[in-house]
């Protein structure tokens, strides 16, 4: 118990995988942690074996931590997942573990709006199925078929950090701007909401997804919704595989209903890039495939991995749950001259009350404390006087409705 921390910290073990960018393991090691490495992601029986004894995760988007590999986490304090989403994480099972998850929700937005703002170009243009066709000794000049984005309609379906950001560069290219959304968002520009998808879809002449990926969000593109669209519309998914019927896409493109679509994002994705790969879309005229690439570049990764690193350690370190998406937000500073308790808890009557009463008893000094809940957890962050009993500390991991408890030197 003795020194500014409860456990040292090159005795905390971290493993980062899917080929996290360095930024991270310099920022961590850095800061006097344990860190170990794995090029690909893990399924479920490889993660359950690999995460014994391991405190803290760091996965991208491949790796999918479920409810049972939560239940055979031994040590595990907090996850990272080093991208926006993090619908390959059961959050209601982490937070009932009180595990911590974190993300990088703005990290990567513009990599991912300027790939969309390429592929609408080369869509427009059929740049891929002419650069096909030289490399095959073809040359085929002509301007049937090439369009400009001046004065052409952008629908954008979801209308979040990365829907915005496009909205305001294709509006910067000539574009006229359409959005929907289910949340209640900011028109910028002079991009206007449609107050259905339908809407959206029957007059976007490019229709460009960016929603999340929530369980909701299954298919909300099937042969339905292709066939609202213009005919010879352009499509483009850089957001969740599942949000898209593949099957129905691929129909609407052989049809003609769709002339161009871009896909980064698929149902099904192999786990490393030695897996091979299938889809109904291959070999469709006008049709660009990449490879879940859209946050994939140099100065995202790097932001990414910056900024999850950063809130790995202010957790760690401070106690800080800022941008939190499982456990109630609290921002927190350095731990100064005091000792600090944090308490995870169930969000029912009376922890708070048997807490302090356990402080009280002990002779503790309570120097601060701070209190958030949501409707499933509560989270107390308590700094004390340092002169007290340690057995106090196993009377408050052992109240009802404790999750987790720590405490912070």
């Amino acid at each position: 118990m003795s020194g500014r921390w409860s456990y040292p910290r090159n005795r905390i073990k971290m493993l980062l995988l899917e080929n996290i960018h360095p930024a991270a393991v310099e920022r961590l090691e850095e800061a006097g942690y344990s860190v170990e490495t794995l090029k690909g992601a893990l399924d479920e029986d490889d993660l359950i074996e690999a995460i014994k004894g391991v405190h803290v995760l760091g996965i991208r988007s491949k790796t999918n931590v479920s409810k049972r590999v939560l239940e055979r986490a031994d040590r595990l304090l907090a996850i990272a997942a080093f991208c926006i989403g993090t619908n390959q994480i059961d959050l209601e099972a982490a937070a009932e573990h009180g595990v911590a998850v974190f993300n990088a929700p703005y990290s990567n937005t513009r990599s991912v709006v300027e790939l969309a703002i390429g592929l609408t170009i080369v869509l427009m243009r059929d740049v891929a199925d002419k650069s096909a066709a030289m490399h095959r000794g073809e040359w085929n000049k002509s301007a049937t078929g090439s369009r400009e984005l001046r004065g052409k309609t952008l629908g954008i379906v979801g209308y979040g950090a990365i829907g915005s950001q496009l909205s305001v560069l294709a509006e910067g290219l000539g574009m006229r701007v359409i959005f929907h959304d289910l949340s209640e968002r900011l028109a910028l520009g002079n991009a206007r909401r449609m107050r259905s998808l339908d809407a959206l879809l029957a007059e976007a002449d490019v229709v460009s997804l960016h929603v999340d990926g929530r369980k909701e969000n299954t298919a909300i593109i099937g042969a339905a919704q292709f066939a609202r669209m213009k005919p010879g519309v352009l499509f483009l998914n850089l957001s969740r595989g599942h949000v898209v019927d593949v099957d129905a896409l691929a129909e609407a493109v052989k049809s003609g209903r769709v002339a161009g679509a871009a896909v980064d994002v698929f149902p099904e994705e192999p786990r490393t890039n030695a897996d091979p790969f299938a889809s109904p879309l291959q070999g469709l005229k006008n049709v660009i495939l990449t490879p879940h690439i859209g946050g994939s570049t140099e100065e995202a990764q790097e932001a990414i991995a910056e900024f999850a690193a950063e809130r790995l350690l202010g957790y760690l370190n401070r106690g800080d749950t800022t941008f939190c998406v499982n456990l109630p937000n609290v921002q927190l500073a350095e731990v100064s001259r005091a000792h600090r308790l944090l308490h995870i808890h169930r969000n029912q009557p009376g922890v708070l009350a048997e807490l302090n009463r356990a402080l009280s008893a002990a002779g503790l000094n309570i120097l601060g404390q701070h209190l958030k809940t949501d409707e499933r957890t509560g989270y107390v962050i308590t700094d004390v006087d340092r002169d007290y009993d340690p057995e106090v500390l196993k009377t408050l991991r052992d109240l009802p409705g404790t999750l987790r408890f720590r405490t912070l030197h």
